[in-house]
């Protein structure tokens, strides 16, 4: 387990005390992919940074598997360190070495011999699908196998911990996709702990099984990612989730609309895409009233479905109150709907 125990972080910039972290306290569990999301400034990657103590925190203390990193000398660390590796946005590769050379540098620098670096490497090679590469040099090769070859480089000395700093950002959606996939795929099968920085909330959506959102130096909201996507306290947070499931109704809906009372219109929120449409059936059903779909979306977290739709209620208001109760008690969230100005 990764544990920030009272982190702080401050700066000096030109004569000024900046605090890039404030008081983060957070446990990262062994074996999970784990997000951490925010926008820029929000002190996501100086975090990061501390895992390894690239940077040092001011205050506090990060503790690896029960050992205190900030107490650890110099020699301690750089054997721990070991077990870290490390991705980054712009790959970091070494442009006048090949691709080979580039796995092997981590191995090389440890003195691992070179039989071992040489079965090392083939066998990452064949891992990340680029053995038709190894003598390539990295202006010769597109930028999601530059991000292949940073992950392999990153896993030369079979790590318990990859750190990945917006490791997806420079890369275009399709590329992204790929790169993700092999991560999680190193994730499920190596057992090793993944902490990624990003800013999109796809990317959390797609491989996260953990999600910490930060703002202004602080941890304002975190869980898992199903129970972050299915009930989101802060608006950072529902702002991001805006992105990949919709959280309010697009005005051109409304507009469209023949009656535009906004109190009648619901937004009702599904974990399950079955129960969706049994339930909003069964209102249609007992219920004499007017149920009109307005929009509705669905994402899938970790095998869940999360469904919302929005819908307009019209008849008798008793009616409407008891269709609602109805609702509720069969496991559907249902609050009034916003309207997306």
């Amino acid at each position: 387990m990764i544990q920030f125990k009272n982190i702080s972080k401050h700066f000096e910039l030109k004569g000024q005390t900046v605090t890039a972290l404030d008081q983060i306290n957070l446990d990262i569990p062994d074996g999970c992919i784990f997000g951490l999301i925010g926008y820029s400034g929000a002190g996501k990657s100086t975090l990061i940074r501390l895992i390894n103590l690239l940077e040092r925190p001011s205050e506090g203390q990060i503790i690896i598997n029960d050992k205190d990193f900030t107490a650890l000398n110099s020699s301690e660390l750089r054997q721990e360190r070991t077990n870290i590796g490390m991705i980054f946005q712009h790959f970091n590769l070494l442009q006048t070495k090949t691709v080979a050379q580039n796995i092997e540098m981590p191995l090389k620098l440890l003195g691992v011999s070179k039989a071992e670096r040489q079965k090392r490497l083939d066998e990452l090679l064949e891992f990340i699908d680029l053995k038709h590469k190894k003598n390539a040099f990295p202006d010769e090769l597109s930028g999601g196998q530059k991000q292949r070859v940073g992950i392999a480089r990153a896993l030369a000395n079979h790590p318990k911990i990859l750190l990945c700093d917006e490791a997806t950002s420079a890369l275009d959606p399709q590329t992204t996709k790929s790169v993700l996939s092999l991560l999680k795929k190193i994730n499920r099968e190596q057992g090793i702990t993944i902490v990624m920085v990003t800013h999109e909330m796809d990317v959390i959506e797609s491989v996260c099984d953990f999600v910490a959102v930060m703002e202004q130096g602080k941890v304002i909201e975190h869980g898992s990612t199903l129970e972050i996507f299915s009930k989101p306290q802060q608006n950072t947070t529902k702002n991001f989730i805006q992105t990949v499931l919709q959280q309010q109704l697009p005005v051109n809906i409304l507009n469209n609309l023949e009656n535009k009372n906004h109190n009648s219109i619901y937004c009702l929120k599904f974990l399950g895409s079955s129960a969706q449409e049994t339930v909003v059936q069964s209102v249609i059903k007992q219920f004499d009233i007017s149920l009109n779909i307005l929009f509705a979306n669905m994402t899938e977290i970790n095998g869940a479905v999360i469904g919302q739709m929005f819908v307009q209620l019209l008849g008798d208001a008793a009616l409407i109150q008891q269709s609602v109760a109805f609702l509720e008690q069969n496991g559907v969230e249902v609050t009034q709907a916003g309207v997306q100005q």
